[in-house]
């Protein structure tokens, strides 16, 4: 046992003051991250299909930047698989090091790209497989973030811990919205022309701040430990995603679990931003009620962790589905009113429904693996459940509303039906906030 003393602080104060350091410098890195990858879609809203897609009908536009806009959710997963292979095998810390440099270099370069008149169709070509190193990047980024700080926590505490790495996207979403924002005030020339870039631009302080972060916290004890027993009995590491895929229903319960709280959270800043817009709201004003609901939300955020922690992360997180289903016609009615004070009013409810989900889902997921083989089975399922929920989603819902005539009628249908799936599934689920993190299986 000297192995596991060697490992651990010294005492209970030392380890509280750990597990702090690390659920800040989770959030902090999530929030970076997000800016970075949640930037992109308020750009795919108000900027894309004017720069990259010009000359095309408006909604056409406006669904060609989405689809631009998946790519970043389908290259989730492999970053998942690649960032959580490594992270299995050699540790949570490198691997988010890592992630966090590939996003912040990948989203710089997006600020520095040419428009349509300046190279063509190229331009929406070079955006794409920038859009893909986001998504390898975030796809590694989360799991890592989500295990670090549930690991060093408090096993009553885990989902309040592991909340602070989901309340990074909220706080992400503000600062990139208001940076945006900002900038959207510009005359509509000057902002195509490179009012929108300077955001990305910005990302490259927020690298090295991010990483300075990153630098300063200690590796995963629970980790550490697992490793070293595997280690003292001779025992043959395995493949994590192998690991995983031989009990694949986890990862298929999480991924359909999840996909709805995805959906509903990536139609906000999208779909719902163009629809306000669209219906007489001012540009700007919508964006800033986005901006101010989500900092609101983050709040909820870990509220919604705090209560799975008192209550179970399945009712939790049904009850916040099934609440937002009531809640989707009224949000576009206030959404479509033309007035940024009820757009306010709709984005804050929807968002603080949506974190009684959003806040436990961390732990949800992360519970739901063994040890050395939890962040690849984390990572994957997680994004597995964004690319399915929320990498087409946007698309979906533009052409469906393009194709009735502008009716939202089957944007309410497709979101309801998605949010119904993720409650079976979270039902049919095995509750998880009690799990053992030390068992490796």
């Amino acid at each position: 046992m000297s192995g596991h003393t060697t490992l651990a602080p010294a005492g209970t104060a030392a380890k509280r003051k750990e597990a702090r350091t690390v659920i800040l410098s989770s959030y902090l890195g999530s929030t970076i991250e997000f800016y970075d990858f949640l930037l992109y879609a308020t750009a795919a809203a108000v900027a894309f299909p004017k720069v990259f897609f010009a000359g095309t009908d408006e909604w056409v536009g406006v669904v060609a930047a989405y689809a631009t806009f998946a790519a970043g959710y389908v290259a989730r997963p492999l970053g998942g698989i690649i960032f959580g292979h490594f992270g299995d095998k050699v540790g949570r810390k490198g691997m988010l090091i890592i992630s966090m440099a590939m996003m912040g270099i990948a989203s710089t370069l997006i600020g520095l790209i040419p428009g349509a008149g300046v190279i063509g169709p190229w331009g929406a070509v070079i955006l794409v497989l920038l859009r893909v190193c986001q998504g390898i990047a975030v796809g590694g980024e989360w799991g890592g973030a989500a295990l670090m700080a549930l690991e060093h926590a408090d096993p009553k505490r885990r989902g309040f811990a592991a909340s602070f790495v989901n309340a990074g996207a909220p706080t992400g979403a503000v600062l990139g919205t208001l940076v945006m924002g900002a900038f959207s005030a510009l005359p509509q020339d000057a902002f195509l022309a490179w009012g929108w870039r300077v955001p990305f631009l910005l990302s490259f302080v927020l690298l090295i701040v991010g990483i300075f972060v990153r630098l300063r916290v200690s590796e995963s004890p629970i980790f550490a430990e697992a490793v070293a027993k595997e280690e003292a009995q001779g025992a043959k590491r395995k493949i994590p995603l192998l690991d995983v895929l031989r009990r694949p229903k986890a990862l298929i319960m999480i991924m359909f679990a999840g996909a709805a709280g995805f959906g509903l959270q990536v139609v906000l800043p999208t779909f719902s931003v163009t629809y306000a817009v669209s219906k007489g709201a001012p540009q700007q004003g919508v964006l800033y009620a986005f901006a101010g609901a989500s900092a609101i939300s983050i709040v909820f955020v870990l509220l919604g962790g705090r209560l799975s922690d008192r209550f179970g992360r399945r009712p939790v997180m049904i009850t916040g589905l099934a609440l937002f289903i009531a809640y989707l016609f009224p949000m576009f009615g206030m959404l479509g009113s033309g007035n940024v004070a009820m757009v306010f009013v709709a984005f804050t409810v929807a968002l603080i429904l949506h974190s009684s989900l959003y806040g436990p889902l961390a732990a949800f997921v992360s519970e739901q693996f063994g040890t050395t083989s939890r962040y690849t089975g984390a990572a994957v399922g997680y994004q597995l459940a964004t690319l399915i929920g929320a990498g087409f989603t946007p698309g979906i819902i533009a052409g469906l509303y393009k194709d009735s005539g502008q009716s939202i009628l089957p944007v309410v249908v497709f979101l309801s039906v998605m949010a119904l799936v993720s409650i079976v599934f979270i039902a049919l689920t095995r509750e998880s906030k009690n799990n053992d993190l030390t068992t490796v299986r």
